[in-house]
């Protein structure tokens, strides 16, 4: 019996890539071995995460950085900070606002389910234009005396009708407010990351899944200044020091901070041509596993972090059948032994192979043929 059966809980071959729900990632021998280690000694984590957080910031051309829970959880560090820099008081007085810049300015296209990690600190969400999109002149416009940040998803930047982040940036500069953006999956091509804070974005986040890291971390980087704000407003020291501050429910333990790093710097150093290369080669594998079956049409492409198929580089194989619905297929695959999760859609299924281990290919493919046939 594996340790999750003996938790009563089902193992599952994960053909979905890499979603919260189902534990995030695969860490790599190197990570797990990182944190084993740190597992064995004791540590001020005061300390941990100014040096670790130092390292990040280094590889990301940031002045400073830290390790956190995720990029939800940073999203809120990050607003918190906006609206209290480092006075203890006000931060251990949030979600109450009294007296505080409290207004976030995010365009009204780039409204997202996360836009709730920004409520939840009791900042106001101010959304500025309408569905046709954003202008200069009304992102300025919804600047006032209680605008505490502007803030952007990066992965909805250069939407078609919104101002894009180095004119929000120079916004921001104009009116002395910083800007705060979710990079939380953005960390492909590598290049991707950095070019935020090359864009003067203030403070930045990341999830750690996405570089196959732990589920649980994540990190922000940024000025000093902010970084500062942030850590004012984190875990550390609610016990030991003068304020019981509002991110004490975003604890870290010292080896998710080692895992963090240890994983971000592996992801800068891999092979990224033989990681494509393998999902190519596992979504063929697949495909061929079904070739033949009548009323089943199959094509490879890439799975993107927002949920679209796109042509390159693949990473997944879209099955679309004639005779049985794909959720009846989803179900099946669920349903049977193993358990097998993918992505299934309205009109067709979607294996992606991100996280899949060359051990797992033959199993789906034996598994999805007994459904399809």
């Amino acid at each position: 019996m594996t340790s999750l059966e003996r938790l009563g809980a089902r193992p599952v071959i994960n053909a979905c890539g890499i979603y919260t729900d189902l534990g995030g990632s695969r860490l790599s021998p190197t990570v797990w071995a990182a944190m084993e280690e740190s597992n064995r000694s004791f540590v001020r984590m005061v300390d941990l995460l100014e040096s670790s957080g130092n390292i990040l910031a280094r590889h990301l051309g940031a002045e400073a950085g830290l390790v956190t829970t995720g990029a939800a959880a940073s999203i809120t560090l990050m607003v918190s900070a906006a609206m209290t820099g480092t006075d203890g008081e006000a931060g251990e007085r949030l979600p109450d606002t009294t007296g505080l810049k409290h207004e976030i300015v995010l365009q009204h296209n780039h409204r997202y389910k996360y836009d709730r990690q920004i409520r939840m600190t009791g900042a106001r969400v101010i959304r500025p234009g309408d569905e046709s999109g954003t202008k200069p002149a009304e992102l300025e416009a919804a600047i006032g005396s209680a605008t505490a940040a502007l803030f952007v998803p990066a992965h909805l930047d250069g939407l078609g009708g919104t101002v894009p982040l180095a004119e929000v940036v120079k916004i921001g500069r104009r009116h002395g407010l910083p800007v705060l953006v979710d990079a939380a999956y953005l960390c492909w091509p590598l290049e991707a990351f950095p070019s935020y804070v090359r864009a003067g974005a203030d403070l930045i986040c990341a999830s750690a899944k996405y570089f196959l890291g732990p589920n649980a971390g994540g990190f922000i980087v940024g000025t000093r200044r902010m970084i500062d704000a942030v850590t004012s407003n984190n875990f550390t020291r609610y016990e030991s020091g003068e304020y019981r501050t509002f991110g004490r429910p975003f604890k870290l333990d010292r080896q998710t901070v080692v895992g963090v790093v240890t994983a971000f710097e592996e992801w800068l150093s891999m092979d990224h041509a033989a990681r494509w290369a393998r999902q190519a080669r596992h979504a063929a594998e697949l495909e061929r596993a079904v070739a033949g079956l009548p009323g089943v049409r199959t094509s490879r492409g890439y799975f993107t972090m927002d949920e679209r198929i796109v042509a390159e580089p693949v990473n997944a194989l879209v099955v679309e059948v004639d005779h049985l619905t794909p959720a009846r297929v989803g179900a099946a695959l669920a349903a049977g032994e193993p358990s097998i999760a993918c992505v299934v859609e309205e009109s067709r299924l979607i294996f992606c192979t991100d996280v899949t281990a060359d051990e797992e290919i033959p199993v789906i493919g034996r598994r999805l043929r007994e459904v399809l046939a």
